[in-house]
């Protein structure tokens, strides 16, 4: 069923939700950040932007369900707002994934303002509080699109021993799509995921990244839970596969602590 998100509306806060390496929890953390945000009572669309398509089947959006997708709207064939989906969780919608985004770097590069397709396409996302984009593993095309389309960065953080080069990397590309693409975009944070606080070095990399980026760290982060694994296999977030667990627990506090670090606003 598409959605239908409520009209005259302000604009919508879009944040994009990083990281190059993959395992880090990124699509767990757009999955269930975005259920959290809409149990608020917020409007929220999740872009579904990575070719596996990961977020769209942690939502239960099946096969059927992804007849037009991201890859439609990046090329302009579909309008953002008609292409959602909705989902179970009555005020958040999907915007679904596509095989085809692996072949999108091919297929955009010969296109003018390439960078910008999707920031074009989102000019559509006035019926929407909350827009979170879950970017692929990679710092590619597809990535550049989301950076230059968002208003802010949200980067979970694995608690392992390369975790701060990774996160630099990633830092370096933020800024140069500052200074040439993005002026507005900037860092909404860093969260740390697959915390396990048996693990000395699991603390010593938490300490790490709180010393290097300060307040940029959210003070919530994501224990390592075996119910936010099993989730995905159900077709749902954790927050609807058992609301009463840790990860469920911590992705209501860290939507909570968003939306009060930024005082409560949409921008």
């Amino acid at each position: 069923m598409r959605a239908r998100p409520a009209e005259n509306a302000g604009p919508a806060r879009i944040i994009a939700i990083a990281n190059q390496k993959g395992g880090v929890g990124k699509t767990t953390t757009a999955v269930n950040l975005a259920t959290a945000l809409a149990n608020t009572g917020r409007r929220v669309a999740l872009i579904d932007l990575d070719p596996q398509g990961n977020a769209s089947t942690g939502l239960g959006i099946a096969g059927p369900a992804r007849a037009v997708t991201s890859y439609e709207v990046l090329l302009g064939e579909a309008e953002f707002a008609a292409a959602c989906v909705a989902t179970v969780i009555p005020a958040l919608s999907v915007l679904p994934s596509s095989p085809d985004l692996a072949g999108a770097e091919l297929d955009l590069a010969a296109r003018e303002r390439r960078e910008f397709l999707l920031a074009t396409a989102l000019d559509g996302a006035a019926g929407f509080d909350e827009v979170l984009i879950d970017c692929p593993p990679s710092l590619n095309l597809l990535t550049i699109n989301a950076l230059v389309a968002a208003d802010r960065v949200l980067v979970p953080l694995q608690c392992e021993f390369y975790a701060l080069e990774g996160v630099a990397q990633l830092m370096r590309t933020i800024e140069r799509v500052q200074r040439g693409l993005n002026p507005r975009l900037g860092l909404e944070g860093i969260v740390l995921t697959m915390v396990d606080r048996r693990n000395n070095l699991c603390e010593s990399v938490i300490a790490d990244v709180r010393a290097h980026f300060g307040n940029g760290v959210f003070d919530t982060v994501i224990p390592r839970n075996v119910r936010v694994s099993e989730a995905p296999s159900h077709g749902m977030p954790v927050l609807l596969y058992d609301s009463r667990c840790s990860g469920a627990q911590a992705y209501t506090r860290l939507a909570a602590e968003l939306l009060r670090r930024r005082g409560g606003g949409r921008r």
